[in-house]
């Protein structure tokens, strides 16, 4: 039989899925016991114990300076820039999009401002944010859009210029105007795409954010992490960079449940 048709069992590929991880828990944990048995104060490479007492610190235990559990704060924050900016960058990517994949005028006009703003670099624009919008909230949520929305704008277009055409002649057959043909025909259609772009999105969404938040930022996952490095405290890095993770995993599949639920047609063909 072929390599290419053998296909794991549902047991199987949860755990050749975890596999790796194992391995690299393994590799971590040999490391990190050999540097600690040479140097008890060793900071490279926490043990299990020194991470787990340093999560306790951060998120169980209150700030002897602020009051507050400080992981918890960190996240609220991060997550409340997170959700605003690329809520936003979602909302301005399908208007756009619509508009850019069926009206011809319009993507005539926009189409190209489009592709021209998705390949700016946007943390190169960061000191223009920080200069023009201030160092506040505002200049850390304009990062996430003005990084995402070009992206999601030319997915969405994309998507809907891949709409069959013979539905745009019926449906005009039919005596629909401009605004049914976008509303009925092609809005219900894209919107499970415009989540599958979101989805996408979040990873650089994440690191624009902790860009924003390294340089200039009061609290925030990433303001912590370049906040604690000058003391070399990896035992509370490693955590908060495995908490990020745990965060955007989580966002991940909850966009992933709420477009199978949603749109159940579309993950038909195994979306």
């Amino acid at each position: 039989m072929r390599l290419i048709n053998r296909r794991p069992g549902r047991l199987t590929a949860t755990a050749l899925g975890i596999l790796p991880f194992i391995i690299l828990l393994l590799i971590y944990g040999a490391a990190s016991q050999q540097r600690l048995a040479e140097n008890p104060n060793d900071k490279l490479l926490p043990g299990l114990e020194q991470m787990t007492a340093a999560v306790d610190r951060m998120a169980f235990q209150e700030d002897r300076r602020s009051g507050d559990y400080l992981m918890w704060v960190d996240t609220l924050a991060s997550l409340e820039r997170l959700g605003m900016g690329v809520g936003v960058a979602a909302l301005m990517a399908l208007v756009v999009g619509l508009a850019n994949g069926i009206l011809p005028l319009v993507r005539a006009n926009l189409a190209p401002l489009v592709s021209a703003l998705s390949m700016v670099p946007p943390l190169a624009i960061l000191p223009i944010l920080f200069i023009v919008f201030g160092l506040g909230e505002l200049s850390k949520v304009m990062l996430i859009v003005i990084g995402t929305a070009p992206i999601m704008m030319r997915d969405v277009a994309q998507r809907v210029s891949e709409l069959p055409g013979e539905q745009l002649i019926k449906i005009q057959t039919l005596g629909a105007n401009s605004w049914q043909v976008v509303t009925r025909m092609a809005l219900p259609q894209v919107l499970p795409r415009l989540i599958d772009a979101v989805r996408l999105s979040l990873g650089p969404a994440w690191l624009f954010l902790i860009a924003a938040e390294a340089i200039a930022s009061t609290e925030g996952l990433g303001y912590r992490i370049f906040l604690v490095r000058r003391y070399l405290a990896m035992d509370v890095i490693l955590p908060y960079v495995i908490w990020i993770t745990v965060l955007a995993i989580v966002i991940d599949q909850c966009l992933r449940l709420a477009n199978r639920r949603l749109f159940p047609w579309y993950n038909v063909g195994g979306h």
